[in-house]
């Protein structure tokens, strides 16, 4: 009984897991984004779909899913990780940079936008809270469909790429008050004005307590857990830190994803935000995966399918009004209309944040569950359409003007996706002397080290230096691997180096890879996993010695310079034949076999 329970209990897990094993890499395949099949997936299994026919089919209970609430705490979790990891990605610098783009362009789409679908919905009779808060959901867009889609296009750096990240940033930011408002507006106090009061103040000193204690102690603790080198230490720290923020928020009344983003905003600042990046973005792709199945558990197949062109126009209904928005504000904010219309195409759908605004909703009784289900299933029908938007909107943005276009470049690139950086790993005293040289010549650099107290002083002294495993192929990616100009890994392991090399390497295959090696034998290998220069220490530091050693005894300065340059290229020259020349023949010895 027992084990039969147990595995019971597991059923909605390992469905899930088998679900997530064939929609990733279908989609990937087809290059869909995974959330659509997540949705369909789990509007199949779920109890409007297959789950539906258990009664005539009975072993269809094994591979279908019964009820939301068996996974709900874990699609919970799903919004959780992913509202810290906004909280992460953000920064002071980047909103101060896109300010205009953010707080302009971002605020004003959300507010118009809102504001025309709730007239329209109260010109239908629907009671003015529930329609602006359906506004609300339906004016946010899709950042998890929406950013992929332009990082694989690679087109997040273009005028429309930016114009379209800061919209998504601003949503993503106005999602925690809309939240709580909506746990304000859902209490049943007799007095809602002093309900309201309380709430605010309860809120204020909640939020202040998180902040300081997060300041006083959140470095502290990743400093602590940083020097033990344990990646399943600082794996766990980052989750007792989401976890403990959102149960701290959740226990005072508000949401525990309003918890995780003031958590991700404190560590967003740190040097170990990278590494913490890098840790949770499985995580949060895994369990968004859970949350995208239940919000497919949520839409009523037979619904699209009773009335699918009224589903099919009001959802045309909503990319045009918000298109339309997005058109007219941005071409109000002097982007160019090419820019402006691109992006119009990319924010017109809905996005996830309106399955939580609207579940959030219809939990606590503020919306209708018939315009709650309709609002879902027009959300759901745009999101589809994104893949095919975004391709129409690539056509468009390629017959930008060249003078709009230099004109939008003139705007610089979030600091934390600056084009053409070099990527130093290893902050020693190599690493350190490499990155001065790039600042003196005005080339941009981002580094990485693994010694938490040296990478505290950098910080403190304003040098880019983030605590991480530059081996680790996700870190590379926050770290911009995708649009560096070189890499120069200057560790003293020579395992570490490779592990560097061989990651790199397989991200970027036409990178520039500079790497110190421990001697010829090592700078030869490393050329064989395919370095653009591997730099000896035993042989730059017998050239170093030779050239002051010619000069001290009167040997002109130049002639030393110029045969040092010299006797390098043909080290160098000497490595790369013992990479390229074939393996020598095996050859027996001439004394097998003969008498002695």
């Amino acid at each position: 009984m027992t084990e039969h329970a147990a595995s019971g209990s597991y059923k909605e897990v390992i469905l899930f897991l088998v679900t997530a094993g064939i929609v990733v890499p279908l989609f990937h395949r087809l290059r869909i984004s995974p959330v659509l099949g997540f949705i369909g997936a789990g509007a199949l299994l779920g109890p409007s779909g297959l789950g539906r026919l258990t009664e005539s089919v009975p072993w269809l209970g094994a591979v279908t899913i019964s009820s939301r609430t068996e996974i709900a705490h874990l699609a919970e979790l799903g919004v959780v990780f992913l509202m810290f990891m906004i909280g992460v990605e953000l920064s002071w610098e980047r909103l101060r940079i896109l300010r205009r783009l953010v707080f302009g362009l971002g605020s004003l789409q959300v507010l118009v936008s809102s504001l025309l679908v709730g007239a329209v919905l109260m010109a239908l009779e629907v009671a003015p809270t529930a329609a602006i808060l359906v506004g609300l959901a339906l004016a946010l867009s899709s950042t998890a469909i929406v950013l992929p889609v332009l990082a694989e296009q690679k087109r997040l750096n273009t005028p429309a790429g930016r114009a379209s990240f800061a919209v998504l940033l601003f949503q993503d930011l106005a999602v925690a008050p809309v939240l709580f408002a909506i746990a304000v507006l859902g209490r049943k106090d007799s007095d809602a004005l002093t309900g309201l009061a309380l709430a605010l103040g309860q809120a204020v000193v909640v939020l202040a307590l998180l902040v300081v204690a997060g300041r006083l102690g959140l470095r502290p603790l990743f400093q602590l857990v940083a020097r033990t080198r344990s990646p399943e230490l600082f794996m766990a720290a980052c989750l007792l830190v989401i976890a403990a923020t959102a149960l701290v928020a959740a226990g005072s009344g508000l949401s525990m994803t309003l918890g995780a983003f003031v958590a991700g905003l404190l560590l967003a600042e740190t040097e170990y935000r990278r590494a913490i990046e890098a840790t949770i973005d499985p995580f949060k792709g895994l369990l968004l995966g859970v949350f995208f199945v239940s919000v497919g558990m949520g839409i009523d197949p037979a619904v699209l399918m009773k009335t699918p062109l009224t589903i099919l126009g009001l959802a045309l209904g909503l990319l045009l009004l918000k298109g339309a928005v997005i058109l007219g504000v941005g071409t109000a904010l002097r982007l160019s209309r090419a820019v402006a219309l691109e992006s119009a195409l990319l924010l017109g759908p809905g996005g996830e944040f309106a399955f939580v605004l609207v579940g959030s909703a219809l939990a606590v009784g503020l919306v209708p569950e018939d315009l709650g289900q309709a609002a879902l299933v027009v959300t759901t029908a745009t999101m589809v359409m994104i893949p095919g938007l975004a391709a129409l909107a690539r056509r468009l943005g390629r017959r930008i003007d060249r003078k709009s276009l230099g004109r939008a470049r003139a705007e610089p690139p979030p600091p934390e996706r600056q084009p053409g950086r070099v990527i130093v790993a290893g902050y020693g005293r190599v690493g350190q002397l490499v990155a001065e040289m790039l600042a003196r010549h005005k080339v941009p650099y981002i580094a990485l080290d693994m010694d938490a107290a040296r990478v505290s002083d950098q910080r403190r002294l304003g040098n880019p230096v983030y605590f991480g495993d530059s081996a680790n192929p996700d870190l590379l990616r926050r770290c911009g691997i995708d649009t560096a100009r070189a890499l120069v890994v200057t560790l003293d392991q020579p395992r570490a180096v490779e592990a560097v090399v061989a990651a790199a390497r397989a991200e970027r295959p036409d990178l520039t890879i500079v790497a110190r090696a421990r001697d010829a034998r090592h700078a030869t290998a490393l050329y064989e996993m395919g370095v653009d220069d591997a730099v000896p220490e035993t042989i730059e530091a017998s050239l170093q010695l030779s050239e002051a050693v010619l000069v001290d005894v009167g040997v002109p300065m130049g002639l030393v310079i110029a045969s040092i340059h010299e006797r390098r290229d043909e080290f160098r020259a000497l490595l790369r034949r013992k990479e390229e020349a074939p393996p020598a023949p095996f050859q027996a010895r001439r004394t097998v076999g003969k008498a002695k």
